[in-house]
């Protein structure tokens, strides 16, 4: 029986790369969006021209129901579940001064909220054996004073992955975080600028901006069979930033 993935905001960036390398080793993904759907259908038209299984489910991550609209959606098609995925997220650069209390919540509801009532629906889904990787970020690491908002929801992603790991690990369950540094995704549009790109490159012992497939193959290792004896951790997924 060949395995089924979640894999959350999986129309674009990172998700997407996430999508495709799971795909392509046979899984059945559920690729999540927001509100793209071109993007999405995109996405899994790719992986069904490549002969791999992909179907769409959407969900406004911020919404107070957004758990039980996508497994509906996800249990309209599949009867069980291997691999979650929790990639979504927002963020801004933002100074701590300039954060509202409204642009906070919509952070916590979609970055820290969604995955873990995500985790506590699916969990039922979930087989023995399965995967959980929850997607960090290097801010947690590395002091980022840019967005710190941002920075407090992926840190609580870390803690998460910790608690879980201890309560999953009798059904063989692992839970990882995956940090990736500075990706080149929509959501970094600030690298169109050169300037900032060369600034951003030199965060990495290799000199270079990171792309959703580094990141991609990292996640496909942690929700392998081959990562079984791993839960608990943070893996650092940066390039090496600021070390």
């Amino acid at each position: 029986m060949s395995r089924t993935a979640l894999v959350t905001g999986g129309s674009r960036g990172i998700g997407r790369a996430v999508a495709l390398r799971l795909a392509g080793e046979g899984v059945r993904v559920a690729v999540h969006y927001g509100s793209n759907e071109t993007a999405a259908k995109q996405t899994v038209d790719d992986i069904q021209a490549a002969g791999g299984e992909a179907f769409a489910v959407r969900a406004d991550l911020s919404e107070p129901d957004a758990a039980e609209q996508v497994w509906r959606q996800f249990d309209a098609v599949a009867d069980g579940l291997d691999v979650l995925v929790n990639n979504a997220a927002i963020g801004r650069h933002q100074p701590l001064a300039d954060v509202t209390p409204e642009w906070f919540d919509r952070l916590v509801a979609v970055n820290a909220k969604a995955p873990f009532f995500l985790i506590q629906q699916g969990l039922s889904r979930l087989r023995d054996g399965g995967r959980i990787v929850n997607i960090g970020s290097g801010v947690t690491r590395i002091a980022f004073p840019q967005d710190t908002a941002y920075s407090m929801t992926k840190g609580a992603l870390n803690t998460l992955t910790l608690a879980l790991a201890k309560e999953l690990g009798p059904r063989g369950i692992t839970v990882n975080t995956v940090a990736p540094g500075i990706i080149e995704t929509d959501m970094n549009d600030w690298l169109a600028d050169p300037e900032a790109a060369r600034a951003a490159a030199e965060y990495s012992v290799f000199e270079r901006v990171g792309q959703p497939e580094d990141v991609a193959d990292v996640v496909a290792f942690v929700a392998s069979e081959q990562a079984r004896w791993i839960t608990g951790q943070w893996i650092d997924a940066t390039g090496g930033s600021r070390l």
